[in-house]
């Protein structure tokens, strides 16, 4: 990591708004990943209040709760987001015909239906949109592998991937919601993960 970056890490590890519009200075094709989990309303509103029309790129597997779908569609009407949505290349109902549900994270076939409904998605949309700069809800008390992760990093290829929120706690965001009257939705499932502090590849990978 550049010293630069580690100065920005440092100054901004607890100021969100300052490191979200400190990022929009260091590119011109930002996107802000959101899969509409818990507390989600949090980033989108503190990007979109920066940049209204932040592409909002979400990797919809088809594998998501009825209550996810309404809470998006809710959320994207109240903050006008500019969704671009990537879908894996099978729809469920064409894979489940084939290959039966989904696997189980103890099954040896998970890890090519994480690859397929997130994964693959993942990277198309990378390639398709070419960001040079990335925000991510991501939390460090979310998994272990997230508590050692900065607010700001470069990849290999170069894109700034910014995690504002990296430092907050549930109440932190539920603080949030409340402050500014945003929807929220619990009933969420990631069918790569299941379990709550398992990862599910992406942010290992980028």
């Amino acid at each position: 990591m550049s010293s630069a970056l580690d100065d920005i890490n440092r100054d901004f590890a607890n100021n969100p708004q300052g490191l979200i519009e400190w990022a929009f200075s260091q590119g011109s094709r930002p996107i802000c990943t959101t899969n509409f989990r818990p507390f989600e309303a949090v980033i989108l509103h503190m990007v979109t209040q920066v940049r209204p029309d932040t592409p909002i790129v979400w990797m919809d597997s088809g594998y998501n709760t009825d209550a996810t779908y309404q809470f998006a569609d809710a959320l994207i009407q109240r903050l006008s987001l500019n969704m671009v949505s990537f879908l894996p290349k099978r729809t469920r109902a064409h894979r489940e015909a084939l290959e039966g549900p989904m696997p189980g994270i103890d099954d040896p076939r998970h890890a090519g239906f994480t690859q397929e409904v997130k994964i693959e998605p993942f990277k198309r949309a990378l390639r398709e949109m070419q960001p040079d700069v990335w925000f991510t809800a991501l939390r460090a008390e979310d998994t272990p592998e997230r508590a050692k992760m900065q607010v700001a990093s470069r990849n290999s290829d170069g894109l700034l991937k910014v995690a504002p929120l990296l430092q907050w706690t549930a109440k932190d965001m539920y603080e949030y919601l409340q402050a500014h009257d945003l929807p929220n939705n619990f009933d969420y499932f990631d069918p790569t993960k299941v379990e709550e502090k398992r990862e599910c590849g992406l942010h290992l990978q980028h």
